[in-house]
């Protein structure tokens, strides 16, 4: 029960009891919940900023989580244009050099994106700018794996024809050593057997016993098996694409037909002395274009240094041909 208190009244000389009008006590009442609510709102306000809602404890969470991947992702991607920038580098400076191919510039493998904002869709977030920049690298990362595939398919393509021009060009000797007497005249000037003149000896003659097995010194197509040639006698001719046709002249007789596919190494023919010839022997030439050219620059693939130095000295001598 609440108390009642009184005031002395001087007029009356008497005690009056105090009765609180209703708009003080209203007034009272809006003053007290108003501090509350004035109080209650600093109290929140002063724990919002030292202590952590769950909420925004489980954001801060997630948003290390996703500067962590971030940071991951930029890692990767460093990684990624290393190694893309060392492959393009092996790509332009061996690959492309060795198969004769004009190297990819570097503002094309690095091109950007022009044209309208292909981030326009990104903008306005708090990161937009990191997000930016890492569709960009992402993108430009893109398009150099694209040009950088399509050159390597270009690599494979041109090895591929490597593989076969390597294949196809005469590279051995067609008599082999052991079965040779000796190399009687090379490829310059030399005296004409019947004669006597200097003239132009277009080929070398490999002296060896009628019936020498004569291989085929690359990879080609038999185009002609025949003694239709002046003074060449029983010969043939094995196109190997890329401008490149051999000829063995004289033979005794053939061990191919017109048309037939032939590999490097292959029995052909046998030695004999058919055609404009001095004594049993093989004259080969090689053409490139049509044009005659010098076979001792075609024994890489079965002449040692060695042998090759003597086949040179002996291919060198102006001595007569047997043709």
């Amino acid at each position: 029960m609440s108390k009642v208190k009184y005031y002395y009244d001087s007029d009356s000389l008497s005690y009056r009891k105090i009765e609180r009008r209703k708009r003080t006590t209203f007034k009272y009442a809006f003053m007290f919940i108003l501090a509350s609510a004035l109080f209650g709102f600093l109290f929140v306000f002063i724990a919002s900023q030292y202590v952590e809602s769950p909420k925004e404890r489980s954001l801060a969470r997630e948003l290390h989580n996703m500067q962590l991947q971030y940071e991951l992702l930029n890692k990767k991607m460093n990684e990624a244009e290393n190694v893309l920038a060392n492959v393009a580098d092996r790509d332009n400076n061996i690959y492309r050099v060795y198969f004769e191919a004009n190297p990819i510039p570097e503002a094309q493998r690095r091109a950007g994106f022009g044209g309208i904002n292909r981030y326009k869709n990104l903008e306005g977030f708090d990161n937009s700018k990191l997000i930016i920049e890492s569709n960009k690298r992402l993108d430009i990362l893109q398009k150099q794996i694209v040009v950088q595939s399509k050159s390597l398919d270009e690599i494979a393509v041109l090895a591929k024809e490597k593989e076969k021009l390597l294949a196809a060009i005469p590279a051995i000797q067609p008599v082999n050593n052991k079965d040779l007497k000796r190399m009687a005249s090379g490829y310059g000037m030399r005296s004409d057997p019947f004669t006597k003149a200097r003239k132009m000896h277009w080929g070398m003659d490999f002296t060896a016993p009628r019936g020498t097995p004569v291989y085929a010194s690359g990879d080609g197509i038999v185009v002609r098996a025949d003694s239709g040639s002046t003074g060449y006698g029983n010969h043939i001719r094995i196109d190997h694409g890329f401008g490149y046709i051999s000829l063995y002249a004289h033979l005794y007789k053939y061990n191919v037909r017109k048309n037939q596919k032939v590999q490097r190494g292959d029995l052909i023919g046998f030695v004999g002395s058919t055609g404009r010839s001095e004594a049993p022997h093989l004259h080969y030439e090689i053409f490139k274009d049509g044009d005659r050219i010098n076979p001792m620059n075609f024994y890489y693939g079965s002449l040692t240094a060695e042998e090759y130095s003597k086949l040179l000295e002996h291919a060198s001598l102006e001595n007569q041909s047997l043709d």
